[in-house]
């Protein structure tokens, strides 16, 4: 299954708005814990996930390393780094739950884990335990590390 997001409108997300959104994030998950640790899902989710464990002065990172996307097309999932057990007491992060296809790889190799990202599309959101913004399906997102500098 493949989904192409090329005809998609677009919404740019600055530095200032991923910060709040990742703070708000942390304040809802900080109810939630204590957390053994953070699992980040490589590569999206890395930011939000360094960004979050600061505010809940986590220091037990990790990460799961999933590819999924290439020139906006979504595929496959291609699994390129696990992490062993079953995710009991860990926080998995992510930047978007879109289709859910990263979501249900990730689940399966970390059922009893956390699973938060900071947006939420309506395919993906049923998939999350927990996430801020609801974004919507036909929206292609613009994360800040996709920009230029200066942009």
């Amino acid at each position: 299954m493949t989904h192409d997001y090329t005809a998609a409108v677009t919404t740019t997300i600055t530095w200032r708005e991923l910060h709040r959104d990742v703070y708000e994030l942390a304040q809802r998950l900080a109810a939630l814990g204590p957390f053994r640790g953070i699992v980040a899902v490589a590569r999206g989710g890395l930011i939000p996930a360094g960004l979050v464990a600061r505010y809940l002065d986590l220091r037990h990172v990790d990460t799961v390393c999933i590819s999924s996307y290439s020139d906006r097309v979504q595929g496959d999932p291609c699994v390129l780094k696990e992490i062993e057990g079953d995710g009991e007491g860990w926080l998995i992060v992510d930047d978007l739950v879109d289709s859910g296809i990263t979501a249900r790889t990730v689940k399966r190799m970390l059922p009893k884990a956390h699973y938060a990202t900071v947006y939420a599309k309506p395919e993906g959101r049923p998939l999350v335990d927990t996430h801020l913004v609801d974004i919507d399906q036909h929206v292609w997102l613009i994360f800040p590390w996709d920009t230029e500098p200066g942009e």
